[in-house]
């Protein structure tokens, strides 16, 4: 497994989407995830120590554990389908340990709440790491560097680029 820290969050000027950008603590090695504006603000906020009037669903999720006597060990991102990332929420209740299966983008914002390490395991790092953060604009361009791995890899980025109308641009009058 290897240890991971937020190293930050990237919006798309085109669209909605936003990308975690988790880094290896022990090398210069990215792991870019796409993730929902929702939980990239939940991420964001806690991160900013920004208040919130009520509870938002990471923070109900972070008292419930709590309330049931559990206490979050770490975070997982365990796996890599078909272009979609796994994740576990590690919780410790007292006599046993209990996994529970979790978007990363949910377990991420978890993490920042309760003050957890997140750690990937060594086979998705392998396949979906970047070897430097400037490819990470490179993935979601379609540019490549002359040291970048296999170009199908995470073609959702490909996808996502592939799939912007920019001649709308072209005619707007604004």
């Amino acid at each position: 497994m290897i240890e991971v820290v937020i190293d930050s969050i990237r919006v798309s000027l085109m669209s909605q989407e936003r990308i975690v950008v988790l880094k290896d603590v022990n090398s210069d090695q990215y792991l870019p995830i796409w993730i929902g504006p929702c939980e990239a603000d939940a991420i964001t906020f806690e991160l900013q120590e920004q208040p919130s009037k009520r509870p938002l669903t990471h923070d109900l999720l972070k008292t419930a554990i709590r309330e049931m006597g559990g206490q979050v060990v770490q975070i997982l991102i365990n796996d890599l389908r078909k272009d979609i990332f796994y994740a576990r929420i590690l919780v410790d209740l007292g006599d046993r340990q209990v996994e529970i299966d979790s978007r990363p983008s949910d377990a991420i914002a978890l993490a920042v709440r309760v003050k957890v390490p997140i750690f990937v395991e060594d086979n998705v790092m392998r396949e979906a790491a970047i070897a430097k953060e400037s490819d990470i604009e490179n993935e979601a361009t379609g540019a490549r560097s002359e040291d970048a791995p296999d170009p199908n890899r995470l073609s959702a980025f490909a996808d996502f680029v592939d799939s912007l109308d920019l001649d709308d641009l072209e005619d707007s009058d604004d």
